[in-house]
This record gives C-alpha cells, structure tokens and sequence, in this order.
C-alpha cells in the first residue's frame, strides 16, 4: 500500500505570476504528507542505530554508559571514534541519497574538562562549527566555550533591564504597563531562570528592579514593603506575581521531576540544581 502511494508521487508550485509543471518527487518531504515524516524517523533511526554499533558505548563516570548516539548527539569517548563514526553516517546519507547540513550542528572536544578549539571535524566535505565559534541553541537553552551559564545569566539580567526601559518609555497609563511586565516579559523570564544556574540572590536583585517599576507605575511609596505588593492574605489582594515565588516553584517542580525521571542515566547521576546558598531546593522540598 505504502509503495503504491509513493509510486508516481508528482507535485507542482504555484506562485501569484506562474504555475510549474507537474514534476515527480524523488527526494523530500512533501508538504502535508503524513507518512513521510514516519518513514523519515523510522529510516533515520535505523541509519543511527547502525553506525553506532561500529563504537563502543561511552563511560560517563563510574557507573553510566551512554550509547555513541543519543537523540542524534555523537558523544564518544577519543577523537579517532568520533572521526569513524562520521564517515560511515556519511557514506549511509550518501547511499539514502540524504545530506548533513553541518553549519546547523556544532562540536565541542573537551580535554580534562575544558574546551579544546584546535580538534575540528568534517562531514560530507564541510567542516562542522565548533561551539568556540558559534553558540549553538537547543530545547531553549545556549550552550557556548564556558560550558557556564554566567554569560547567560548576565544576558537575562539585561533583557530585563532592557524590556522594563522600553514599557517604561511606552505612552500608556501605569496600569497597562504594569499587564504588560506581569503578562509578557515574566512569563518569557521564568524560562531561562528555570534552566540556567541562577542564584536565588540573583533574582531578588531582578525582583528588586521589578518593584521598583511596579511602584513607578502604580504611583505608589517607594518604601512600600513588598508585602503589600504580593500578598494573598491581605484584604486588598494586587493580581501580581512574584517573581523569586515563581523561581521557587519552577525549580521544586523541575527538581522532582528529575528525581522521578524514568530515564536511567538520569536515576544513576542524580543531579541536584544549584540556587546558591540562601536558598536550596533539596531543602524546601524536605519542608515541605
């Protein structure tokens, strides 16, 4: 059935001055197409699965191994394995008439911890970025030669400095500016607070700009304690949110969610996220 589908699969543009004639699809994905995406991972996988038998399993540790090819991540444990594994991902995309496009994926060799610029690797002829020189972004999340999250931090620390400047200069009454910080920039802001490294004196530092604002522009006392300002026991309740409350919350449910993964690599390694010292998330879940 499937072949008899795909058998004579034509398809043509249309644009607002012309329309191309009826061509057959040979390579691709068609538009809308519902198989062709199964097919493609089902493909996929087994191209990967192939070439990661050629490796042996990469050490992380004592006690955790991980396969050389893991969510279409190479991890290998030398530079020869890593240079084998390419070639024959290659000759495999080369003969599923497939190509890499190496300028979207990056590499990053690391030699006793830190970042080595000086090993380069290459697929289908073209070399592949190291993250020395381009960042690469994945699930939301840059990752760059430090390996740290300071630069991000600093970068968030800016937005927001930069987003409360710009609702600050926009000609609308106090209250608008105020859904638009609540509604728009917290909301984008609880992400990267979420999974970098951020110290939770860190973000009162962001909340002590964010109260400052908030007081700006509801035209209140600026020794107004921030009690009065998030209160839910009070009489007059304001709809904002806090956002070190909010920081709290994310990383307890983002902690127990690790602690309860079903991942095994995840079980062995245990990892703890780090807050800093005035507060820690191993001991607010234990309180509560």
């Amino acid at each position: 059935m499937i072949a008899k589908y795909f058998d004579g699969f034509h398809m043509r543009f249309t644009t607002n001055d012309y329309t191309t004639n009826w061509m057959r699809l040979q390579v691709g994905i068609a538009l809308g197409c519902t198989i062709s995406p199964i097919l493609f991972v089902l493909a996929i996988q087994v191209i990967l699965k192939a070439a990661g038998n050629n490796v042996s399993p990469t050490k992380l540790g004592e006690v955790c191994e991980m396969s050389p090819l893991k969510a279409y991540t190479i991890l290998t444990s030398n530079e020869a394995d890593t240079r084998e594994l390419l070639s024959i991902m290659d000759e495999m995309m080369v003969w599923s008439r497939m190509t890499f496009k190496p300028k979207k994926s990056r590499s990053l060799s690391l030699r006793k911890g830190k970042a080595h610029e000086d090993i380069c690797f290459s697929v289908g002829g073209q070399k592949i970025p190291t993250v020395s020189e381009e960042p690469i972004k994945s699930l939301g999340r840059w990752y760059d030669y430090t390996l740290k999250d300071s630069n991000q931090v600093k970068a968030t620390i800016k937005t927001v400095d930069e987003s409360l400047k710009t609702i600050g200069r926009c000609p609308l009454q106090g209250k608008y500016k105020l859904w638009c910080l609540q509604h728009m920039i917290i909301p984008i802001l609880l992400w990267p607070l979420l999974i970098y490294e951020v110290t939770m004196s860190t973000v009162e530092a962001i909340e002590a700009k964010i109260n400052r604002y908030t007081r700006k522009w509801l035209r209140l006392p600026p020794g107004l304690s921030n009690v009065a300002l998030y209160s839910k026991q009070s009489k007059l309740k304001l709809p904002l949110k806090s956002i070190a409350e909010e920081f709290k919350a994310g990383k307890v449910r983002f902690q127990m969610m690790l602690d309860n993964s079903n991942d095994t690599v995840v079980k062995r390694v245990q990892p703890s996220l780090k807050t800093g010292r005035n507060w820690k998330v191993r001991d607010a879940i234990k309180k509560t």
